[in-house]
């Protein structure tokens, strides 16, 4: 038997066994941390979405296209849940904000639904997220490609720009997830709209569910091939998420928004704070870009003959 030489001292088997639970507390303690998911979803960019007809209660086909973005959001739920979800939240951010079909989602899904939301199309988003994904996506309102391009509000804003720089919603969500440390990993729509949020999210993933003709035309997938597409592109961004870096637009973040007529843009300099740059563009500079947020919900959402 060999015996331990003068004053060497071997660890004991209490003592190797206590070694190997810290070593693997950190592991532990990782597989216990919770993985929360962001699923902001449009309805533009859906699979087959060409016109007003799909996009409104109005709209002869809209019953069905509500159907065909709730399935393109349980891909993303699919996937993230594959990918190892805990907790998902599911933004629902087109129109009126109640579009989804709720008695379709799993039951331990939440969903935030009608506006006004300080957060917009992000509501619900803090540091406690591991991702955000975009659904149904579009273009920004200043590029001449894309079905329904438009940037918050097709019928009111003509620009959008962020110090500076043209900005679809794409650019804002994901400098509201980039405030909190969030990436967006994935993203669906036109390949205008999966271009813009690739030109600015280096490893991005992007579904193109559609390739735009014209503002009312594209060549598009089925749903059922658009979903599964969804499904694949979102798993693949989860398992990358670590190296996507989150976009982060540092403050102050000045906001012009160009009116397309002119009485918006002078009755709002009324307020204190706000310049008027042209005829029909205003500018905001906020602390960050989450009081950028709370002033363009201002813009979209306030009159006078409000209720209740």
């Amino acid at each position: 038997m060999a015996t331990a030489a003068a004053g060497v001292h071997r660890p004991g088997m209490r003592t190797l066994l206590l070694a190997a639970l810290i070593a693997a507390f950190p592991t532990v303690a990782a597989a216990q941390r919770p993985f929360k998911v962001l699923i902001s979803v449009d309805m533009e960019g859906i699979t087959g979405v060409v016109t007003g007809e799909q996009l409104g209660p109005t709209g002869f086909e809209y019953a069905r296209f509500r159907e065909f973005m709730t399935a393109e959001a349980l891909a993303a739920i699919e996937a993230a849940k594959e990918s190892g979800a805990t907790e998902i939240l599911v933004v629902d951010a087109h129109g009126n904000g109640q579009n989804l079909l709720i008695d379709r989602m799993p039951a331990d899904v939440r969903v935030v639904r009608s506006w006004p939301r300080p957060l917009m199309m992000m509501q619900g988003i803090d540091s406690s997220f591991a991702a955000a994904i975009f659904i149904g996506y579009h273009s920004a309102t200043t590029n001449t490609a894309g079905v329904r391009a438009h940037t918050i509000s097709s019928a009111t804003f003509a620009a959008v720009e962020l110090n500076d720089l043209p900005a679809a919603e794409s650019t804002i969500n994901a400098a509201i997830a980039g405030h909190f440390g969030v990436p967006v990993v994935a993203i669906s729509g036109d390949d205008a709209a999966v271009g813009e949020a690739q030109r600015l999210i280096p490893g991005i993933e992007g579904a193109v569910v559609k390739t735009a003709i014209s503002f009312h035309s594209a060549n598009t997938l089925t749903p059922q091939a658009g979903a599964a597409l969804i499904k694949e592109r979102v798993k693949t961004g989860l398992a990358k998420r670590a190296s996507i870096r989150p976009h982060v637009i540092r403050g102050p973040v000045r906001l012009d928004v160009t009116f397309k007529n002119y009485t918006p843009a002078e009755v709002v300099t009324y307020l204190p704070g706000i310049q008027r740059v042209d005829a029909h563009t205003i500018r905001f500079t906020g602390r960050d870009i989450l009081e950028v947020s709370r002033f363009i919900q201002f813009l979209t959402t306030y009159q006078a003959a409000l209720t209740p």
